[in-house]
């Protein structure tokens, strides 16, 4: 068994880890002691990644997502822009339109394939000088007043503080949706350059979002019962494009899909402590959401950065004790934890209620805040930049 000592390891090497690592990086004496366990390393990235069509995976990430990644020179090559956000109830009286100009900001949020992300977080994460530990999935062990032991394989690990980020754990609260994802990638005859849409059904929200690789294509992400959504995935293409259309309606004219199709449950998952001693949780390790609203991973990305935050003066000197600046970051991450969840975990399910005032209700707040710009900017400016403390 070989063992070795690190300042912070991080269990868990999707976008979140990854970002955390960077963070890190940049104010830690020694980068070479912060570690990246990212278990078995990935297969490589085909060609064939670039069709959309290969990969249905897209990431929404607003405008402070957008930010931080540039900061960190981790923003992939190819991204399509998110300027305006058209949200509507199918059946129902209500709309809202949210728009870049409403913030002075160039995009509302963009668009990312899965695959590019992580391809130029990886090399980011190469250059960086941090420590990057391929093998079995890493266990968190006991900890004590020396540390965190982790077990990855044959190897030991202590550190003095341990980072859940590999999507494992949140258990402590929980609600099933009785809802499935099917994700896909859809054409339209009518395409909206820089437009995405959140449209409600009684079946569950309906998303576009604009497609980073190519100009007409959308992804789909169709939230329905679980046997309406594996009847959507076994339709022919030509019936899922009619239904889809029939669906969503004409605003981009037809949509026509030739694309493999996933299905996904949804469920909420979370931690009612982000901090347990020198062990902290973040991104999907803390809380995993509905996708309504795209909110997940930026919401992930929000606690990287502000546990990176917190960290640096005690990372300046690594032998103390990291408890005050964990309970900081606890603290400073449960508002905006609270809000988002409850945004996302509420708008699902009070659109598909199939009670008739609900959703008229629903249907009225929409068109009153597309009516009256104060009412719709406190949700607006929540899903650009999140709340930060």
């Amino acid at each position: 068994m070989t063992s070795s000592a690190f300042d912070i390891a991080i269990l868990g090497a999707g976008p979140v880890g990854r970002v955390l690592a960077l963070m890190l990086a940049r104010v830690a004496p020694d980068p070479a002691r912060i570690a990246l366990l990212a278990g078995a390393a990935p297969a490589p990235v085909t060609p064939a990644a670039a069709v959309p069509a290969a990969d249905p995976r897209v990431l929404a990430m607003n405008h402070g997502s957008r930010v931080l990644l540039e900061s960190l020179h981790a923003w992939p090559e190819r991204s399509a822009d998110i300027r305006n956000i058209h949200v509507s109830q199918r059946g129902r009286l209500g709309r809202t339109l949210i728009q870049n100009t409403d913030f002075g900001v160039p995009q509302l949020g963009s668009v990312v394939a899965y695959s590019g992300l992580y391809a130029r977080l990886d090399e980011c994460v190469a250059a960086s000088g941090v420590t990057v530990l391929s093998g079995p999935p890493a266990q968190i062990g006991r900890q004590d007043a020396d540390g965190v032991r982790i077990q990855q394989g044959d190897a030991e690990l202590l550190c003095q503080v341990a980072v859940q980020s590999d999507g494992a754990g949140a258990t402590d609260v929980r609600r099933d949706y009785d809802q499935h994802a099917v994700l896909t990638t859809a054409h339209a005859t009518l395409p909206r350059r820089g437009w995405a849409w959140e449209r409600f059904t009684s079946e569950g929200p309906l998303a576009l979002l604009p497609h980073p690789q190519t100009p007409d294509a959308y992804s789909v992400v169709w939230c329905a019962a679980p046997d309406r959504a594996a009847e959507l995935a076994a339709l022919d293409n030509a019936a899922f494009s009619q239904a889809l259309s029939q669906a969503f309606g004409d605003r981009l004219g037809r949509l026509s899909s030739h694309a493999p199709r996933h299905v996904f449950p949804l469920a909420l998952s979370a931690r009612r402590a982000q901090v347990h001693g020198r062990v902290a949780a973040i991104g999907n390790a803390a809380q995993t959401l509905h996708p309504v609203a795209g909110q997940g991973l930026n919401l992930g990305l929000r606690d990287a950065a502000r546990l990176a935050q917190t960290l640096t003066p005690w990372l300046a000197h690594p032998a103390g004790n990291p408890g005050a600046a964990l309970a900081e970051f606890a603290q400073a991450r449960h508002i905006d934890r609270f809000i988002t969840a409850g945004l996302t975990d509420l708008m699902p399910r009070a659109f598909a209620t199939g009670l008739a005032p609900v959703e008229h209700a629903c249907g009225l707040a929409l068109l009153g805040m597309d009516l009256a710009s104060p009412l719709r900017a406190p949700l607006a400016q929540h899903l650009l930049q999140g709340f930060r403390a």
